[in-house]
């Protein structure tokens, strides 16, 4: 066991979640122990208790308590990568400058470390830094089974501009779905309270949100207003429809509860649209059958961003991943023939 140890955050780490933060320093310590040293109050900043999302500022002092010594390992930068991880995560990268990567994240790739995860995309970043010294940081995230869109910001600047951006809601992000039927009326907002509901492994594993009626936030603990944009771009008949999504919040699991509420799962999606089952245009479920993969078909298509030195618009877009392209293929869809952002020409 170390012993109590008290750490300053350093200026580059700035505005980034405290689990993150401590995974960055000690990544073996799992997102389980960090929920339960904030609980008893072990894990604290400036003498203050805290939860896991709090975010820790340049020149804050971290208490971390005693820690088993199988927890105080090398970080993330120090572990070898293997040549293939080099390759795979190199091949992702649709976008880069000085200040900016972008990557089309793949399909059951996690984007940080936690329960079970010991291969993610925060650990593979020190294979992005190219001709920097700095490893690229997280300024969002998207689930380890949807697949596209992912921003790394290469400097500690660009780190704060587009994480404020982020969270101040200046981002314009596409998300692409195939839903099981296809909704009425085409086009809409979807507005509702979403409150979580923890799952039973040790860190949490299987949590599930939850929808609650919009006069309900305010009396359910826990609960966050949560509104998603969507247009129906193409449909297959009556037995799938090809969405475009676009989350004006950014909710944990929102676009996935908010489909199955509106009673069309995401096709692939389990644990918002019934695993076992199947819909072939009379029925509900989220898979579909023949020759259409189980996998998740949720995709970030796009995001516009404001660049974070220049101040252009940054406007960056992912291609499909093999198991969606196949299902286009299938229901022979085209992107050529939808417009990039349908909500855009609804303004």
């Amino acid at each position: 066991m170390s012993g109590v140890q008290k750490i300053i955050v350093a200026d580059d780490d700035t505005d980034q979640r405290l689990d993150r933060w401590l995974r960055r320093l000690f990544p073996h310590v799992s997102q389980g122990r960090i929920e339960k040293m904030c609980r008893k109050g072990d894990l604290r900043v400036d003498g203050g208790r805290v939860k896991s999302s709090t975010r820790v500022m340049a020149g804050q002092t971290v208490r971390v308590p005693p820690l088993p010594a199988s927890d105080l390992r090398p970080n993330d930068t120090q572990r070898r990568i293997s040549e293939a991880d080099i390759k795979m995560i190199q091949s992702c990268v649709i976008y880069r400058d000085d200040h900016v990567i972008a990557l089309n994240k793949p399909h059951g790739l996690a984007v940080q470390g936690g329960s079970g995860q010991s291969r993610h995309v925060d650990g593979l970043a020190a294979a992005l830094c190219f001709e920097l010294d700095e490893k690229p940081k997280l300024v969002h995230r998207l689930d380890k089974d949807t697949s596209g869109v992912l921003l790394l910001a290469r400097t500690r600047m660009a780190a704060q501009a587009l994480t404020a951006a982020f969270r101040h809601r200046e981002t314009r992000k596409i998300y692409w779905a195939v839903v099981a039927g296809v909704p009425h009326p085409k086009s809409g907002m979807i507005k509702t309270g979403l409150v979580k509901a923890h799952g039973h492994g040790p860190g949490g594993e299987g949590e599930k949100m939850y929808n609650i009626h919009p006069r309900d936030i305010d009396d359910t603990p826990g609960a966050k207003k949560a509104v998603t944009d969507y247009s129906l771009l193409e449909a297959a008949g009556k037995r799938a429809a090809w969405m475009a999504l676009s989350p004006v919040t950014g909710r944990t699991h929102q676009l996935r509860a908010h489909m199955g509420e509106l009673g069309h799962p995401i096709v692939g999606d389990g644990k918002y649209g019934g695993s076992g089952q199947e819909n072939l245009g009379d029925g509900w479920g989220s898979q579909l059958g023949d020759e259409i993969s189980k996998k998740l078909h949720l995709h970030a298509r796009s995001i516009k961003i404001q660049h974070p030195e220049n101040k252009s618009v940054l406007h960056i877009t992912a291609p499909l991943p093999k198991h969606m392209q196949d299902t286009w293929d299938y229901f022979q869809w085209d992107p050529r023939e939808v417009p990039e952002d349908p909500f855009e020409e609804e303004e």
